[in-house]
């Protein structure tokens, strides 16, 4: 099926590996025209450097940085000429309890949640009321709706950004702009074979990842991959699903028992 992308632009924050990565190929495989960005430009340039560059471009930036956000915004529309997709992608976990947090860290998970929706969103909004076919996607995870007490600041702090989803989907809706989110699960990217590397090295790592699994209650019995997120992201952002607004696609193998 063709998705409708092609030629459309979309920006994509966190796009130096995972899921964001992911994003970003997908997308110039359906014919878009993207801009990313990551906080290092060195690494992002090399994660992207196989790619065609007549429709990409990318840049340094810190979705905790207004200013820099709005800068990189306007470049990627000068560059193409509008905006019609908006991928709120940067993130990570924070792998602690509760008394392993401290007030520091649950600031700076709450920040680097809300500022990478909301940044980036501020900065797109105006653009994306120029296109017959606005999409948001926020890169979430199934956290959100199922909190995991070993990342008890990330859990709270997805939880906040589904519930700000929500809202923005109703609140934009006048305007043209969809807001969906993507909610994954375990996912094979960089950092779990950081914490594999960290907690048993010795060990293969398929090994380790299945074990993983099982303890996490995973009913596909494996970590998913990017690429896999990737693909429900891009259908969220295609003018395809333009009936789609304030929903919640789970990819995660399973491992959510929520019903809702």
């Amino acid at each position: 099926m063709d998705l409708g992308l092609a030629d459309r632009t979309v920006l994509v924050t966190g796009g130096s590996s995972g899921v964001g990565l992911a994003t970003v190929r997908a997308l110039i495989e359906e014919g878009a025209r993207v801009a990313t960005c990551g906080r290092d430009a060195g690494r992002l340039a090399e994660a992207v450097a196989d790619l065609r560059s007549d429709r990409l471009l990318t840049g340094a930036c810190d979705v905790r940085d207004a200013d820099a956000v709005r800068d990189f915004t306007r470049a990627a529309v000068r560059h193409f000429g509008g905006l019609d997709g908006l991928v709120n992608n940067a993130g990570q976990s924070r792998m602690k309890g509760l008394d392993d947090s401290t007030a520091e860290d649950w600031r700076d998970e709450l920040e680097l949640k809300f500022a990478g929706v909301l940044h980036p969103l501020a900065a797109a909004r105006p653009h994306l009321r120029d296109s017959d076919a606005a999409s948001v996607v926020n890169v979430n995870a199934v956290l959100a709706k199922q909190p995991e007490p070993r990342l008890i600041t990330t859990s709270a702090a997805r939880a906040g950004i589904l519930n700000l989803s929500k809202s923005l989907a109703a609140q934009l809706a006048p305007e043209g702009i969809r807001v969906n989110s993507v909610c994954l699960g375990l996912i094979d990217t960089g950092q779990w074979t950081r914490r594999h590397a960290a907690a048993d090295p010795g060990r293969p790592y398929e090994d380790w990842q299945a074990e993983l699994a099982a303890d996490r209650g995973v009913a596909l019995g494996r970590l998913g991959r990017a690429e896999e997120v990737a693909y429900a992201v891009v259908t969220l952002l295609s003018p395809r699903a333009s009936y789609i607004t304030g929903s919640s696609i789970d990819v995660c193998g399973g491992v959510g028992r929520g019903i809702l």
